[in-house]
């Protein structure tokens, strides 16, 4: 009888990348990947922009995906895209884990659980060795889904960190209209979806910034890039203060880097 892999069996599995270690089983993650891809094309047509930044890692080096969270179907618009070339392993909220069922689609599917709101080591160290195997990791920095709770969207310095400690880059992903899709109170309808993918980020290129406040600044600049990719807008047009009130804001201090540069 073959052996039926645990989710925390899983969690520790390569999917793609460079190591040579056993690889976890595909089939499920397969099949459910061809029935998403086939929802979200017929509904949605959804467009995808910019793969060739996730390209340019394929079998060479793994990096942090950095996306926008407006709805839960984020995360099927994050999936889908990389394959079947690249593997998205989707750090997501413990939660999500707690059912059995969701537990063993999810972790079939390349996800692996974080805890919210606090340091979480194992998730971090988790995701560094996938880093470190050439896997793409995808995290929503935010934390939340943006207007679906009473939480205030807050700028976390944990994507940058677990860049930096597997020195690999940060690419800002966006899901444009997806809360459009379905709304509360109304049944799914279909719109364009456009998924995008921006130019690799590295959290070295911030050492300009107060130790203590790199990562921070650098999940500022690369959330500022994510809704500019989401709006189609430059990145200076982005009103950070609005979309992150809480945060300490940066502006200033990259307009007066750049002046140098």
């Amino acid at each position: 009888m073959p052996h039926v892999y645990s989710p925390e069996e899983l969690f520790d599995m390569p999917f793609m990348g460079t190591s040579t270690k056993k690889r976890a089983p595909h089939w499920l993650g397969n099949i459910l990947w061809v029935i998403v891809v086939f929802l979200c094309k017929i509904f949605t047509r959804y467009r995808v922009h910019g793969i060739e930044h996730l390209r340019a890692f394929r079998g060479r080096s793994g990096a942090v995906v950095a996306c926008t969270h407006a709805s839960f179907l984020d995360i099927a618009y994050m999936y889908c895209p990389p394959r079947p070339g690249q593997w998205l392993r989707l750090m997501a909220r413990d939660t999500l884990f707690e059912n059995p069922i969701t537990a063993f689609i999810f972790a079939r599917c390349g996800g692996f659980p974080v805890t919210r709101d606090s340091a979480d080591r194992a998730s971090i160290k988790r995701a560094v060795r996938m880093l470190k195997e050439g896997e793409l990791v995808g995290i929503f920095p935010e934390g939340t889904r943006r207007g679906k709770t009473s939480i205030t969207p807050e700028v976390h310095g944990g994507a940058a960190l677990i860049a930096r400690m597997a020195k690999v880059p940060i690419i800002p992903a966006a899901v444009s209209n997806v809360e459009r899709v379905k709304q509360k109170g109304h049944l799914p309808r279909p719109v364009r979806v456009d998924v995008h993918y921006g130019k690799p980020i590295d959290v070295s290129s911030f050492d300009f910034l107060p130790k203590e406040e790199r990562l921070d600044g650098c999940m500022w600049y690369v959330m500022r890039e994510c809704f500019a990719l989401r709006d189609g807008i430059n990145p200076e047009q982005v009103d950070m203060r609005v979309l992150f009130p809480d945060a300490k804001d940066y502006t200033e201090a990259f307009r007066a880097e750049q002046r140098e540069g």
